[in-house]
């Protein structure tokens, strides 16, 4: 597993999340209410979508296309016509700066 710079903390809002792109693939990374970090595989399993556009509230992210909700802490899909989970990463803030283990 390696460790990648993804952003800075700072650059997602609170309930928010960012596109990441890296090694030709692409991520979202949230920011919870409690400022925790997830990454998720950044396309919506339905109609590859990017997620970072979507609604992001409390632990969900709505797709911004048809609306399948996602709980980005385990890549669950919980609202049709999303019904195949996302991949989920592992992440973490080191000094300000989200990491995330891709691989």
């Amino acid at each position: 597993m390696t460790w990648v710079s993804a952003c800075k903390l700072e650059d997602i809002e609170q309930e928010g999340a960012i596109r990441f792109d890296h090694g030709g693939r692409t991520y979202a990374v949230y920011r919870g209410p409690d400022d925790s970090v997830y990454c998720t595989a950044g396309l919506c399993t339905h109609e590859a979508v990017h997620l970072a556009d979507g609604l992001v509230m409390d632990f969900e992210v709505e797709c911004p296309k048809h609306s399948g909700v996602f709980d980005y802490r385990t890549g669950e899909a919980i609202r049709l016509p999303a019904c195949e989970n996302l991949k989920t990463y592992p992440a973490e803030v080191i000094d300000g700066e989200v990491r995330v283990a891709l691989g």
